[in-house]
């Protein structure tokens, strides 16, 4: 099952609250667990079931949100709070991050998802004001995951991801990132469920998937840099095959393009405070 993701504050480590060691879900506003906490109630939480650990999410995080390229984990999360009842809410809106270069078979999935579950909030965020892959490419060029990678991520995801967080005040968010899926995602200290179980659940409950995972594809994003796996490799090995790279702007903590963009208006700010000083001395004077 997906897991819940918190924003980390180093400097908060010892408060109260709530905070993750690992997060790196950018912009989320004031919800934190400490690192000694959230030890804790990941050892509780694997005691439980997953409809137990989604009913706790339900409970215990305000503005809870679910962010899904629809892989199987993320459907899983879906089905499952779709069939929780009684007085918890189980409503949980998606958002989903369309880069403009989703697979046609991921983009009808989304389709399939909606008419399955037609009472599901799904808020769509796209590169900030384009609408179409031919309004991207005129923009930044052709193959800007190429030409530019880090800008790429920013464009396509790190800023929608931040522009989501912010429009829609999430505090919480459900994911479809496991440690078993190997590369950075090993390091993630998260509630998860075997792959077999997903696979077996969404057998047994009929949940509508990505066609691709038929066809030997284990993790889906844009269709550029995946392909399928062979057999023995991990499951993210089709993503970015051949290069250092492991995951997208989205998780990484910052790119380096976005730490450039946060310099460049610390700057701004700087030399906006400093004239107004200045203009201040010679007004005095």
């Amino acid at each position: 099952m997906s897991s819940p993701m918190y924003e980390h504050s180093p400097e908060r480590d010892a408060e109260s609250g709530y905070a993750s060691g690992s997060s790196s879900e950018a912009g989320l506003p004031d919800v934190f667990f400490s690192k000694p906490h959230l030890k804790f109630i990941n050892q509780q939480l694997q005691k439980l079931e997953p409809e137990e650990i989604l009913k706790w999410c339900l409970i215990s995080l305000p503005s809870l949100y679910q962010t899904t390229a629809f892989g199987l984990t993320g459907l899983v999360t879906v089905d499952m709070l779709s069939k929780i009842s009684g007085p918890v809410q189980s409503q949980v809106d998606l958002i989903f991050f369309d880069t403009l270069y989703h697979f046609s078979e991921t983009l009808s999935l989304v389709d399939r998802v909606r008419r399955r579950y037609p009472h599901l909030a799904l808020h769509v965020y796209k590169p900030q004001g384009i609408e179409t892959t031919e309004e991207l490419e005129t923009k930044y060029g052709l193959k800007l995951w190429e030409t530019n990678d880090e800008l790429y991520d920013w464009v396509a995801k790190v800023e929608p991801a931040q522009r989501a967080y912010a429009e829609l005040q999430v505090k919480a968010v459900l994911t479809g990132r496991r440690r078993s899926q190997g590369g950075k995602r090993g390091d993630l200290d998260i509630i998860e469920v075997d792959e077999q179980d997903v696979q077996k659940y969404i057998q047994d409950n009929d949940v509508p998937y990505n066609e691709l995972f038929d066809r030997g594809y284990k993790s889906v994003g844009d269709w550029h840099p995946t392909q399928p796996i062979k057999e023995g490799e991990d499951e993210r090995a089709g993503r970015w095959k051949g290069q250092a790279k492991t995951e997208c702007g989205i998780h990484n903590k910052r790119s380096r393009y976005a730490q450039f963009l946060q310099e460049q208006e610390k700057k701004k700010k700087a030399e906006a405070l400093s004239q107004a000083l200045e203009s201040g001395l010679r007004i005095e004077a």
